[in-house]
């Protein structure tokens, strides 16, 4: 095909599982992080910082993809700072490419908060209806999504490539490290839990317990990633993506408590964090990572409960549409138990859990 792809941000959830599924379709893959891994097979690691115009220019001087994928972002104090520390990351990558010429497509990953709101206003407001629709406008709120859209939209009506936008739910799949990632969080919070003989509680509201909601599996986003970036009629569209089932959490958390060999807790109204449940747990796992021979004993690396609270703390249902790309052809399901189960049982075939 000769399609070369460079993965911005190739150490997250989602360019981690991209670029696996590029490298298994005959791509040629370069992945781009500040400390690219190096573990990827058939994956070249450009290191590099997005915020380091110069670094970046020299980095990437022989790198002439015809396709980028934008999957990475920076957590700021405040949404300010997110808008301008994260259009900027994407203004200064497309920068640096330019002058290499034949980039074709540029795909940008960003997700709910679209509909949702910022982390400052999140599910706050006046908020559409669910399912959510691309057809739903953006929010009368400022959004560093909405600054990473215009920066790809400005480069594209400049440089004259294609893009497409997609916008995941929780994603679930594998990554160490990452910033936004609820199934590695649950697993090391069911261990430790066991370990503890503690209660298996969910974290979040009544409305996310009784209500339905979706998720998506990195590995079904990196296929929409690609089919988009492939397909003519995909060109400058934005997409939603989630597995194609739903799911209550009142079902779902007893799923995973049996994966762990948990009886899961009732379900107490009175919200309980994840963030308070696990404060102190960090010499726990140390030592429980110590015993069983873990590669990771910082459970900091491992668990971002403030991500999950957020997302199980909702106040209201979340269900996403995803007739878009169905009616363009991409008809891809993934059962989001199988997610969980499948992310469970890797973390614990490389020693991430025990």
């Amino acid at each position: 095909m000769g399609r070369t792809a460079l993965v911005a941000g190739v150490s997250g959830i989602v360019g981690n599982n991209l670029a696996r599924h590029l490298v298994a379709e005959g791509w040629t893959v370069a992945g781009l992080a500040r400390r690219p891994p190096a573990d990827i097979a058939g994956v070249t690691p450009v290191a590099a910082d997005l915020l380091d115009p110069d670094s970046l220019g020299r980095a990437l001087g022989m790198v002439r993809p015809s396709h980028v994928f934008i999957t990475t972002w920076a957590r700021q104090e405040t949404e300010a700072e997110n808008i301008r520390i994260n259009g900027m990351m994407v203004e200064n990558l497309l920068d640096a490419l330019r002058p290499n010429g034949g980039v074709e497509h540029v795909a940008l990953v960003t997700g709910l908060k679209h509909y949702l709101g910022p982390f400052e206003a999140y599910g706050k407001g006046s908020l559409p209806a669910t399912p959510f629709r691309e057809t739903q406008g953006r929010l009368d709120v400022e959004n560093f999504y909405y600054a990473q859209e215009d920066a790809v939209f400005a480069a594209a009506a400049r440089d004259g490539f294609g893009w497409s936008v997609h916008r995941p739910h929780t994603i679930i799949g594998y990554a160490l490290g990452n910033a936004m990632n609820m199934g590695v969080t649950l697993a090391t919070y069911a261990t430790l839990c066991r370990e503890a003989g503690r209660p298996f509680r969910f974290p979040g509201s009544a409305a996310q317990w009784n209500g339905l909601t979706d998720v998506t599996d990195a590995r079904v986003l990196a296929r929409q990633l690609e089919w988009a970036a492939t397909t003519p009629a995909a060109r400058n569209e934005a997409f939603n993506v989630v597995n194609g089932d739903v799911f209550r959490w009142s079902w779902m958390w007893g799923r995973i408590a049996d994966w762990f060999g948990l009886e899961p807790a009732p379900f107490d109204p009175e919200v309980q964090p994840l963030e308070s449940q696990m404060a102190g747990a960090a010499p726990l796992w140390a030592e429980i990572a110590t015993r069983h021979g873990l590669k990771e004993p910082d459970l900091g690396r491992l668990a971002s409960a403030w991500h999950t609270d957020a997302d199980l703390g909702r106040p209201i249902e979340v269900v996403t549409d995803m007739s878009k790309s169905r009616r363009l052809g991409f008809r891809d399901y993934q059962a989001s138990d199988d997610s969980f189960f499948d992310l469970f049982a890797r973390l614990r075939a490389e020693r991430v859990i025990p």
